[in-house]
């Protein structure tokens, strides 16, 4: 099931996607849904991240060879990092480049979204809390990145996380392809079995110390091949089972 939050007309809405369809829900993904009963065509929308987190919790150096070609070493437990809800923008909306770094990266990563609250999980449950998985981009500036000596800025600006274009219910996480196009050309390509640390483990090592909300998104790592990108590109994550999140690349300024 591909769940959807949208913009038509005036009105942001969540509903059901099926066959080019929406049909709309009433409340939240999270507090029992209900048909609203109204339908719209999937071409008379605007598509909007699928949630707006109160945090993403990201994972860094998961993908061996990608912490390889970045002259690191696996971490022996997860990499956390955070990115704020102001870094969140929808699949279509621009991706602003600010004055001053002169790389920015974008990066493939398969996005977890919780579902209910979630703490002190075993994992072997960790799933259970679990709303459905979308395509994230894990937008990041090197130069700051290497400057600053935490990732606050390099990861976490305005427009930094875009995510979508919806959030898939019925999914095994496990052996994914993760892939990421510039302008059409091929960058970056992984599959979700290479993961250092896989999607439970990571919910349930966050979960020991942090707790995850409702509507909170877990990044799991970005596979090999990060290359820059400039104002005027297009980017394209996909992500297997999910779909394409596309978005354009634009200056701060506009």
């Amino acid at each position: 099931m591909k769940l959807v939050r949208y913009r038509f007309g005036d009105e942001i809405a969540t509903g059901v996607l099926q066959d080019g369809t929406i049909r709309g829900l009433r409340g939240t993904f999270f507090e029992d849904p209900v048909p609203s009963g109204a339908e719209v065509d999937l071409d008379h929308v605007r598509l909007l991240a699928p949630v707006i987190p109160s945090k993403v919790v990201a994972i860094a150096r998961n993908y061996p060879a990608h912490a390889a070609e970045m002259g690191n070493e696996v971490p022996e437990v997860p990499m956390l990092f955070f990115k704020p809800a102001t870094s969140v923008i929808g699949p279509g909306d621009p991706i602003p480049i600010p004055d001053g770094p002169s790389r920015v990266d974008p990066e493939a990563e398969l996005a977890v979204v919780i579902g209910r609250l979630c703490r002190r999980v075993s994992e072997e449950d960790a799933l259970k809390y679990v709303l459905g998985y979308t395509c994230a981009n894990d937008v990041t500036a090197r130069d700051w990145q290497q400057s600053d000596g935490q990732w606050a800025r390099a990861k976490g600006s305005d427009g930094f996380c875009p995510l979508g274009p919806w959030i898939e219910t019925e999914l095994d996480p496990s052996d994914l392809e993760v892939t990421s196009r510039v302008n059409g050309e091929p960058r970056q390509s992984g599959r979700t079995s290479s993961l250092e640390f896989p999607p439970a483990r990571l919910i349930a090592h966050i979960a020991r110390t942090i707790t995850l909300l409702p509507g909170d998104v877990v990044l799991t790592g970005t596979p090999p091949g990060v290359a820059p990108m400039r104002p005027g590109d297009r980017v394209e994550i996909e992500i297997e089972g999910i779909g394409v999140l596309a978005n354009t690349v634009a200056s701060a300024g506009g």
